[in-house]
This record gives structure tokens, C-alpha cells and sequence, in this order.
């Protein structure tokens, strides 16, 4: 009888606590964000339970009781290091091992954020083998997508050597070397990417469905079965689960497939930027890629250039952002250019110069800033550019002019210490300039530094 009465003890016992339990991404071998009140949650199968949660690096213990199943805290973080544990205590006890403390990084975008080097990489096999980093973490999310915003995702951190960075963002992984080689500290990436989608899949659906130039902005995107291009769906699934995850900012390759729709990108991409931050709670750093130059249907067309050209207004526009451009380093027949060495590098380098005042680091290649009309000439002034211009090349190319007519034609361009003549016997009054603007524009103005500038135009005309 007695032996009984246990045993049902026992199992009300088990029915009454049962479990503890955290989302994916607060998990051994995790990066968290050195420095900062880092939220720590997670669900038990006890309606009301107090919680508590510490590090091994001071063992201060933070308390906080469930609510229906569901807990939170914010526990502090110190300087980076590590290893250490994070021990979560209630009814039973959870220990994450081999934690680091760092700075943490997402990556996100369509494929040539997703492209990992067994997909295509330059000197492909000395990378991999040189890719170990103990204190480098992957984080991969899955691929899923949700009608609703969910709690959980699958994934789970790795440590960086060569058998998890061949499988892992090229991109992201260049990025987070070059942090963690300036830095000296460990660094975590996490990749939620997903190869061909647009960005409002990556946007709430209720941002797009409330604003009527974005809703029939979305009816124009191309439907394919291998990823999503309803709004919301990839960011329900791969982004909502994790924006309690504190992380240091954001890297974001992608703007391909959004040249069905290129005119809204200028209010989608920064509406997106914008929502993140509010997600996370704080105006997180966001550096992104100006999509590669490629012929697509039409080299000469200039789909891909109003999506170019929309990237820098929203560089221009929203604080705290900054843009790699790729026009040197694209390959026309490859919409998926193997140099992500030099992509991953260059976001580093706005991360290092911005984010952490790395002092010394020119960060930028040149940005169109203002023009001024001299006769028959245009003279350009740019940003980033105080060191002077140059010139890969004979002639500069891609240059353009045009009259008030609105006829742009090829231009003579030379280079004057830090500005730009331009010019053409077809245009006796010019009144605008276009640069590098055409899908397959291959230019050659770089700063002192062998950044290349972006592509620009100083007109406000109506784009179509």
C-alpha cells in the first residue's frame, strides 16, 4: 500500500511540474551579447513557478516567477570571455554549456547571404580548411515559414570549424572573422536567410496589407514553389522567434528578386529596417549589400539599377546604417559572384569604422553628395572621397547626362582631385547626372582606399 501511495505521489509530482524548457536559441556552445541585460526565457509545464537564472562568471542569481507556463528575466552580462555555463533553476535544473561572451551578429537576405562555400566560393578549399575558431559560433535557422508569429524555431549553435563553416553563410562567416580578428573577442552569427525571397516576406504582414502602394507592390511578385512570397511568412517563422535574442546589429544581403517591384523597395526596405529595431528594442546598426551588377534579361535595362539606387536612399535616409557596394567584384553570368571574401570584409569594415570606432578605417567607397552646373559641365562632389578619386581603366565609364528633356547620353568623365567633370556635345543646358545605372553596369570610380563608389543619379524624375 505504501509502495503504492508513492508511486501515485510520484506521478502527480511528474504531472504537476513535468518540464523546463527554452527556445533553440538559447542553447549550448551560444554567443550572448557581452556587455548588456541579455533576456533569458523560456516555458514550464508548472502554471506558476519561480525561476531562477545565473552565469558562471559572477553566479548572481536573477528570480522571476512563471505566468502561465511562460518566464522571462534579464540577466547581465560582463565583458567578453568565457567559457562559461548558464544555469537555469526551478523544479529542475538546466545547465547551457560552453557559453561565450561576445558580440552577436545576424545575417539575413535572400541567396547570396544563404550561399554557403560548397555552393561557390573562391579559393574554396583553403578557406575551409583554415576555418577553425573556437571562439567564432554559427547559429543556422531553419528554413520555415508561419501564417503567425511564432515562439520557437530549429536550429542550434555550432562552433566554427571546418565541417560547420563549409555548411554555413560564406558571407556571415568572412564578417565575423574580420570582427574577431580586430576585436579579440568571440563573435556570433546567426543566419536566417532563405535564397530567392523578397523583402516582404520578411516584413509583418499587417505593415504591407495597411499600406495600399505596398499591397499592390506585392501582387506583382514573381509566385515560386522553393520560397515563399506571401508578406510575413519568413518573418513569422525565422526572425519573430529570436527578436528577444539580444544581439549587436544586423548584416543583410538581398534586393534580386524585388526588381518586379523595385519603385516600392524604397519604402519597403527602410519600413523593414525600421520594424526590426522596434522588434529588438533598439536602433540596431544595419549594413547591407548594394545588389552585384548582372545581365538578368537585359543588361541595359535598369530593374536592378532602381533597386540599386533605392539601397542608397535608404542608406541616405535612415540613421544608422551603411551599404557595401559590389559593382567591381559582381560577374554578369553569375548572379551569384564566388568573392565573398572581399563582401564579407567590406561589411566588416562599416561594423569596425561605425559600430566599434575602429579609428583610421575608410569604410566607404564614394557616395554621390551634391552637384553644381558649370556651363556645359556637371561638376559631382561626393562623400568619403576627401583623399581623392581614381580611375581603374583608361576612361571612366558609366557616366551619363541628360538635359531637361530627360534624354540621358553617354558622358565624358574626368576626374578633378575629389569631384567628377561630366559631359557630352549631345547636351548644350545638362541639368542631371546618371551613374553606373543599368542592371549590368560595370564602373571603375574608386576612393583612395579602392572602395568602389556607388551608383547614383542627381535627378528626382519619376522612375518607370
Amino acid at each position: 500500500m505504501k509502495k503504492l501511495l508513492g508511486l501515485l505521489l510520484l506521478l502527480v509530482a511528474s504531472n504537476t511540474y513535468g518540464e523546463i524548457w527554452l527556445p533553440s536559441i538559447l542553447s549550448d556552445n551560444m554567443v550572448l551579447q557581452q556587455q548588456a541585460n541579455v533576456t533569458i526565457w523560456g516555458w514550464t509545464t508548472a502554471t506558476s513557478e519561480e525561476i531562477t537564472v545565473y552565469g558562471t562568471w559572477n553566479n548572481e542569481k536573477v528570480t522571476t516567477k512563471a505566468f502561465q507556463g511562460v518566464w522571462s528575466l534579464q540577466l547581465p552580462t560582463p565583458k567578453a570571455g568565457g567559457t562559461y555555463s548558464v544555469m537555469v533553476e526551478g523544479h529542475e535544473k538546466l545547465e547551457l554549456k560552453n557559453v561565450l561572451i561576445g558580440e552577436v551578429w545576424l545575417g539575413s537576405g535572400q541567396s547570396n547571404m544563404q550561399w554557403t562555400p560548397k555552393n561557390g566560393l573562391e579559393n574554396v578549399e583553403e578557406e575551409i580548411k583554415n576555418a577553425n575558431y573556437p571562439e567564432i559560433r554559427f547559429f543556422q535557422v531553419a528554413q520555415q515559414i508561419s501564417d503567425n508569429p511564432q515562439d520557437q524555431l530549429n536550429g542550434k549553435w555550432e562552433v566554427c570549424t571546418p565541417e560547420t563553416m563549409e555548411k554555413f553563410s560564406s558571407v556571415a562567416y568572412f564578417f565575423g572573422r574580420e570582427l574577431y580578428k580586430n576585436l579579440s573577442v568571440p563573435v556570433g552569427l546567426i543566419n536566417s536567410s532563405w535564397g530567392g525571397t523578397p523583402v516582404e516576406v520578411w516584413l509583418k504582414k499587417e505593415l504591407i496589407s495597411q499600406d495600399a502602394q505596398l499591397s499592390e507592390a506585392a501582387k506583382k511578385l514573381n509566385k515560386v514553389a522553393w520560397w515563399p512570397s506571401n508578406p510575413g511568412l519568413a518573418y513569422n517563422a525565422m526572425i519573430h522567434p529570436i527578436t528577444k535574442f539580444n544581439i549587436a546589429g544586423c548584416i543583410w544581403y538581398q534586393g534580386e528578386s524585388n526588381r518586379v517591384n523595385p519603385v516600392s523597395y524604397y519604402k519597403s526596405f527602410p519600413l523593414m529596417i525600421k520594424s526590426w529595431r522596434e522588434e529588438w528594442g533598439k536602433n540596431l546598426p544595419f549594413y547591407f549589400v548594394q545588389i552585384a551588377p548582372y545581365k538578368y534579361d537585359d543588361p541595359m535595362d535598369t530593374d536592378a539599377a532602381h533597386v540599386r539606387d533605392a539601397q542608397l536612399y535608404t542608406m541616405q535616409n535612415l540613421d544608422n546604417t551603411g551599404m557595401v557596394v559590389t559593382n567591381d567584384i559582381g560577374n554578369l553570368e553569375n548572379i551569384h559572384p564566388i568573392n565573398k571574401q572581399d563582401v564579407g570584409y567590406r561589411l566588416a569594415l562599416w561594423a569596425l569604422g561605425k559600430t566599434y570606432g575602429k579609428e583610421g578605417l575608410e569604410y566607404s567607397g564614394p557616395v554621390y553628395r551634391s552637384k553644381e552646373i558649370k556651363n556645359k559641365k556637371i561638376v559631382l562632389s561626393f562623400d568619403y572621397a576627401e583623399k581623392g578619386l581614381i580611375q581603374k581603366g583608361k576612361d571612366l565609364r558609366e557616366f551619363f547626362i541628360a538635359g531637361e528633356d530627360g534624354v540621358f547620353y553617354p558622358a565624358k568623365a574626368k576626374i578633378r582631385g575629389n569631384t567628377v567633370e561630366v559631359s557630352s556635345s549631345k547636351v548644350k543646358k545638362p541639368t542631371a547626372v546618371r551613374f553606373a545605372f543599368t542592371n549590368g553596369a560595370l564602373p571603375n570610380l574608386f576612393n583612395s582606399a579602392g572602395l568602389p563608389a556607388s551608383a547614383f543619379r542627381t535627378d528626382n524624375w519619376e522612375l518607370k
